[in-house]
């Protein structure tokens, strides 16, 4: 990590495909503002899969930091130097941090847990013991690292569960159930459900349980956001559910990935403000 910004240009970007609603700038530009960070800057660039080696081999020495979306979380692993403990246990990377004595060398993180783990928290749920997960792509990985060993994750998908995916919830020491694509009453006894799917590929959500007699209201979090409610968050709102935001999971995963790449410890209500202004923007747009 680089903490000072004065005199040398330091570049981050945001990197995946498609690219163009990433609200990653918004939120990173109002943390440099706020730290006067003046020579800093943050980019958007549309990078699939393929493109990944070439475009990361053109990176010149200006470049700190990149915030990895979809298709790249996996790939960019194969591209860090170290891997910290949690993106190799999730097999994803959303962020790749330059590092400073040895400039050649990137490490691959995953900010992503930190900010499911945040969401789910200012929600109500705080230190989960069982969760249901709707896919079981990277993020559900991510998803499935909020939980401590023995707990227990139902992995809710249309044909089968990726491999890895199973194979990580096991080597966490958690109980593993699947079930298909609309069985809600898997939800039952869980503490939380985390969408990490497309809003329409969650189906009959007529079935998500009515919550009654629970000490503490279970959570639901769908992952998207900035398209107002989803009709996951609708139906779990009208069955007593506590709601979650994918806001807050992309805040304070952004949060995360401005300490590791400044060194400095990220201006909160700055972020959350331009996160704010940014949705209503986009709201305006439409």
């Amino acid at each position: 990590m680089l903490s000072e910004g004065r005199g040398v240009a330091r570049r981050c970007a945001v990197w995946g495909s498609p690219i163009g609603h990433s609200l990653s700038p918004a939120l990173h530009r109002a943390a440099y503002a706020a730290l006067a960070l003046h020579d800093w800057s943050y980019e958007r660039r549309e990078v699939d899969a393929s493109g990944f080696a070439d475009a990361f081999a053109g990176l010149d020495g200006t470049w700190v930091g990149l915030s990895l979306t979809m298709p790249l979380k996996e790939v960019a692993l194969g591209a860090a130097t170290t891997v910290t403990p949690v993106a190799a246990a999730t097999g994803a990377a959303n962020t790749l941090v330059r590092g400073t004595d040895d400039p050649s060398a990137w490490t691959a993180h995953n900010t992503d847990v930190h900010g499911l783990t945040t969401a789910l928290r200012l929600a109500g749920c705080t230190d989960p013991t069982s969760l249901l997960v709707v896919g079981s792509g990277a993020t559900a990985r991510s998803a499935i690292a909020t939980l401590a060993p023995g707990g227990r994750v139902v992995l809710m998908v249309r044909d089968r569960v990726r491999p890895e995916t199973f194979g990580q919830a096991e080597a966490a020491g958690l109980v593993v159930e699947t079930v298909g694509l609309g069985e809600w009453a898997a939800a039952a006894e869980v503490d939380a459900v985390v969408s990490t799917v497309p809003p329409a590929s969650v189906p009959d959500l007529d079935g998500l349980p009515v919550v009654t007699h629970r000490d503490q209201r279970p959570v639901v979090l769908d992952v998207v956001y900035g398209s107002g409610r989803t009709p996951l968050q609708r139906a779990a709102r009208e069955r007593g559910w506590s709601v979650a935001e994918g806001t807050d999971m992309l805040l304070h995963q952004a949060t995360e990935q401005v300490r590791l790449m400044t060194g400095h410890e990220a201006p909160l209500s700055a972020m959350s403000a331009a996160l704010r202004a940014a949705l209503l923007d986009r709201r305006a747009e439409r």
